[in-house]
C-alpha cells in the first residue's frame, strides 16, 4: 500500500546506515587489515545475525558488545591477528560515523512541517548519544529510543510498540524510516508505516511485502509528506 501521509504525525529514524554511514568502519579496518572488505562485510552481517538470534534465545547484550563479538569473529575467520586494544579502536569508530549529507536539512524540513522526529535504534544509549552529537542533530530529534530499554532488538514488534509509547503516538500514526530491510518489515508488522532508504540502488527483498515508500534521500520523504 502506498504511503498514507494523512495518517502520519510522528517520524522515527533508524540510525546506522540511515542517518550515519557505517562504511567508515571499513576504512578503520583498512588501516590494520590487508583486505578489509570481506572482513567488514562479515562483521556487519554477523552483528545483525547475533541480534536476530539473541531475540529468540533470550541472549540479549548491548549492541556495542554484539558488534564487538561480531568483529572478533570476522577477524578470526580471516586469520587477522591483532590485539584487543586495536580491535577496540576499530570498534570505537561507531562513536564517530559521518552523517549523510541530506540528514540534517531533511529532518529540519520535517520538523518545520510539524512532525516530531525520533531515533529508534538497536544501538545502546551511549552509542546513540555519540551518534547524535557527532551528526549534530541533537536540536532536531525529540529523543533517542534504544533497544536497550526493552532488551530486545529489531525486528521484534515489542521494540516498535515501546517506541510508540515513548513518543506518545498511536503506532498507526508513525512512519519509520530506515535503510534496513528487516527494520521496514518489523515496523510495518508492528503497525507503523515503513519507508525504505535505498541510498545504493539495491533491489528490494523478495518476500515480506513492499515498503510503503522507497526514497534515496530524506528530501523525498519531505516531499511525500507535503513539507
Amino acid at each position: 500500500m502506498p504511503l498514507q501521509p494523512e495518517r502520519i504525525s510522528t517520524v522515527t529514524f533508524d540510525s546506522y546506515s540511515t542517518l550515519v554511514d557505517v562504511d567508515a568502519a571499513e576504512q578503520a579496518l583498512a588501516e590494520r587489515v590487508d583486505d578489509p572488505e570481506p572482513v567488514s562485510k562479515l562483521w556487519r552481517a554477523r552483528s545483525l545475525e547475533y541480534t536476530f538470534v539473541a531475540n529468540q534465545i533470550d541472549a540479549y547484550q548491548p549492541f556495542y558488545e554484539m558488534n564487538r563479538d561480531a568483529l572478533q569473529y570476522a577477524l578470526d575467520v580471516y586469520d587477522v591477528d591483532i590485539g584487543t586494544d586495536e580491535r577496540d579502536e576499530i570498534l570505537a569508530v561507531y562513536h564517530e560515523l559521518d552523517v549523510f549529507d541530506d540528514v540534517r536539512a531533511g529532518i529540519e524540513r520535517l520538523r518545520e512541517g510539524g512532525y516530531d522526529c525520533y531515533v529508534v535504534s538497536n544501538g545502546n544509549p551511549e552509542m546513540l548519544d555519540s551518534m547524535v552529537d557527532h551528526a549534530n542533530i541533537g536540536d532536531l530529534v525529540a529523543d533517542t529510543i534504544s533497544a536497550d530499554e526493552v532488551r530486545t532488538f529489531k525486528p521484534a514488534a515489542e521494540l516498535y510498540r515501546h517506541a510508540a509509547a515513548r513518543t506518545g503516538t498511536p503506532i498507526d500514526e508513525i512512519v519509520h524510516v530506515t535503510a534496513g530491510w528487516f527494520d521496514v518489515m518489523g515496523a510495518r508488522h508492528a503497525g507503523m508505516q515503513g519507508v525504505w532508504v535505498d541510498r545504493k540502488g539495491s533491489p528490494w527483498e523478495t518476500f515480506g511485502g513492499d515498503p510503503d515508500l522507497t526514497i534515496e534521500t530524506f528530501f523525498e520523504l519531505a516531499e511525500a509528506l507535503g513539507v
